[in-house]
């Protein structure tokens, strides 16, 4: 990486009827609630105290409302890119954490062990950071020293995201704990790669509701 001191703001959407339902989302397009876009004004004039150089935001309306926040206030361009979608699960899509335990009970054990699982028949978490962690890097690439990114995605995404940037081995990604609507995690950049500098930050402790608990 060239040039130090550079920072990736990870930023999870607001609030969605289907996080209060903890139904799946997934790729599905499911809007903000009016709380969902009251957080993201909230931590958009938090995040604005920051002087981002840049945003990049998942083209699913959910984040790409929450980051019209962050750039409303600073004046900046978004960025959409699909590749910060959310993890496609195929059946599991639009179902309730209830209904997935007990229609795919074995699926969704194996897949809270650790185990490599197409949840639903969708994709493997190493594939989405293998489509998501890219973009990141590019995004990060163009910042200049000491210039801030902030990424604007869903809660499974950023999670495999994070996971890819620090070198962890997938199976160790469950580890990192799930984002609250409207929070997000700090990369920073150091002389060995990227560090995890804060996760889940933004706010007291809430419950993640949503496709990543």
């Amino acid at each position: 990486m060239s040039g130090r001191g550079r920072r990736v703001i990870l930023w999870r959407h607001g609030q969605t009827a289907w996080n209060v339902e903890r139904r799946f989302q997934g790729t599905t397009d499911v809007e903000l609630t009016e709380t969902g876009v009251g957080q993201a004004r909230r931590a958009a004039r938090l995040l604005a105290s920051l002087e981002p150089d840049a945003i990049v935001a998942s083209d699913l309306s959910r984040a790409a409302n929450t980051a019209a926040e962050l750039a409303a206030l600073t004046g900046l361009e978004i960025t959409h890119d699909e590749g910060l979608r959310e993890t496609y699960a195929g059946v599991w899509q639009g179902l309730t954490h209830e209904e997935i335990v007990g229609r795919y009970g074995d699926e969704y054990a194996a897949w809270k062990r650790g185990e490599p699982v197409r949840r639903g028949g969708g994709e493997l978490e190493s594939e989405v950071a293998d489509r998501a962690a890219p973009v990141v890097l590019r995004h990060a690439e163009k910042l200049p020293d000491e210039g801030t990114l902030v990424v604007v995605s869903h809660g499974g995404t950023i999670r495999t995201t994070i996971g890819r940037l620090l070198g962890l081995e997938a199976r160790h990604w469950e580890s990192l704990g799930g984002l609250s609507n409207c929070c997000w995690s700090v990369l920073g950049e150091g002389a060995r790669g990227w560090r995890l500098l804060e996760h889940n930050a933004g706010t007291l402790p809430e419950p993640v509701l949503g496709d990543d608990d």
